[in-house]
């Protein structure tokens, strides 16, 4: 049995075909998702996206949605969403180094938390690099 999942940004359908397994990252944890999972509704945090398909296991940075998840079938909504196979290993560290800089330099509130923030995003976009096995 397999799933239908469906990953929508505003932009563009990052995703839409049959996977075996999926581990999404939830407000509340990460939720593994099998084929005749209950329903449910569910927040999807900043993190990644585990999708399993021919026995591999791929990767997608999600930067927070929410998710439909029934009848086999997941659709999820997120405002930005990523390949990990798609993100570019030293671009992305030079990102990661650039925003661990700026949270150090952030000053007041709001600063320190948007700086915050683009670290949680940069730091997602790394990890989705890294499948696992």
């Amino acid at each position: 049995m397999t799933l239908n999942l469906s990953v929508l940004t505003p932009n563009q359908i990052v995703w839409d075909s049959k996977v075996e397994e999926i581990v999404l990252s939830t407000n509340s944890g990460q939720i593994g998702i099998l084929p005749n999972h209950a329903p449910i509704a569910t927040a999807v945090d900043i993190g990644i996206l585990r999708i399993r398909l021919n026995n591999q296991w791929l990767t997608m940075a999600l930067m927070g949605g929410f998710a439909r998840i029934g009848n086999n079938e997941i659709t999820v909504l997120v405002n930005d969403a990523e390949k990990g196979s798609d993100i570019d290993p030293q671009e992305d560290q030079k990102t990661l180094e650039i925003v661990e800089d700026n949270v150090k330099k952030a000053e007041g509130r709001r600063q320190k938390i948007e700086a915050n923030l683009a670290l949680r995003r940069a730091r997602t976009r790394v990890e989705a690099i890294n499948p696992i096995s």
